[in-house]
């Protein structure tokens, strides 16, 4: 028997949310702003937040500062059970900040990457990660270290284990197209609508899915307020968003993705798996940080019940 559900590879960092800033300060001026808030940041980590809310056994791999930060987040990791004994401690470079500002309207971001950059995909000790049933890998950056993840991702592949990816923006502008190599060898790639047009090229998701279709047998797409589709088989399946009032939008899509994940890792047919990813989006968008609003599992299942009630409600008032 392994000894974690999943195993997740990537980023961790401390996200400081500015709420209510109206202007930047000019030189020399002094903003106040209704509030600000500080909780753990990085795609990967709130991911594994969000999956170990939902009671999976789940290890986090990542680089984190010797400082007061990094240790807030081991704390925190600890707290939702997350086994800390993959992670490494830097040396030389403290944890990774970003600023969020306004995250209730359009976000903008001051990001420092710290000990994130010192992950390098390449020298992962397998066996430790062989210790999952699943791998979750994030933090690919197209040409720069496109031939670790091949690489990586073969080698597990042949030890039994299955992979998922979340793509990621390409902030470098190329949309390497070697990422279609990648795909063959992961059983679930996650992407948000935006980089599925960036990378492919084509104009529509429909078009992206059947090219991508050919490089990867189960493909993701988070299309935000619209919800999320699949093309697992060839077969498409959309399934439409939860309408919720949104105050934050940081993390809605790794909690997608937890809740996506859970479900697949739990033998759930894709239908029921987009339903948990679409639910844990909702959910998360509703509070302050990336993974203040993400449900357990008996959150998840009130908000199913409630959400059909409404539309038992709704149809009766017609």
């Amino acid at each position: 028997m392994k000894k974690f559900d999943a195993v997740v590879i990537g980023d961790a960092n401390i996200d400081l949310v500015v709420a209510g800033l109206n202007q930047f300060p000019q030189p020399g001026q002094e903003t106040f702003v209704t509030n600000m808030t500080k909780h753990i940041g990085g795609g990967a980590a709130l991911f594994a937040i969000s999956l170990a809310k939902l009671g999976l056994r789940v290890a986090f791999n990542g680089v984190l500062g010797d400082d007061d930060y990094g240790r807030f987040i081991l704390e925190k990791f600890t707290q939702y059970d997350i086994d800390t004994s993959l992670i490494q401690t830097s040396k030389t470079t403290q944890t990774g900040i970003t600023i969020a500002i306004n995250p209730e309207t359009d976000r903008s971001f001051i990001t420092y990457a710290g000990s994130n950059l010192e992950l390098q995909i390449g020298q992962l000790n397998l066996s430790e990660l062989a210790q999952g049933k699943h791998v979750h890998i994030t933090g690919y950056r197209g040409r720069q270290n496109h031939e670790e993840f091949m690489s990586v991702a073969k080698t597990l592949k042949k030890m039994g284990i299955t992979l998922s990816c979340d793509l990621g923006w390409d902030d470098s502008g190329e949309w390497f197209k070697g990422v279609f190599e990648l795909m063959k060898h992961f059983d679930v790639f996650l992407m948000n609508e935006t980089e599925a047009l960036h990378y492919t090229g084509f104009d529509t998701i429909d078009e992206s899915l059947r090219f991508m279709s050919d490089c990867c047998s189960h493909i993701v797409v988070k299309l935000g307020p619209q919800g999320a589709v699949t093309m697992k088989e060839s077969v498409q399946t959309l399934h439409a968003a939860y309408p919720v009032e949104t105050i934050d939008t940081t993390g809605a899509g790794d909690s997608f993705n937890a809740g996506y994940l859970f479900g697949y890792l739990s033998g759930q047919d894709v239908e029921t798996c987009l339903r948990y990813g679409n639910a844990c989006g909702a959910l998360s968008v509703g509070a302050y940080g990336g993974s203040t609003g993400t449900p357990d599992l008996s959150k998840l299942e009130a908000f199913f019940l409630q959400f059909a009630k409404q539309k038992k409600d709704q149809l009766e008032a017609i």
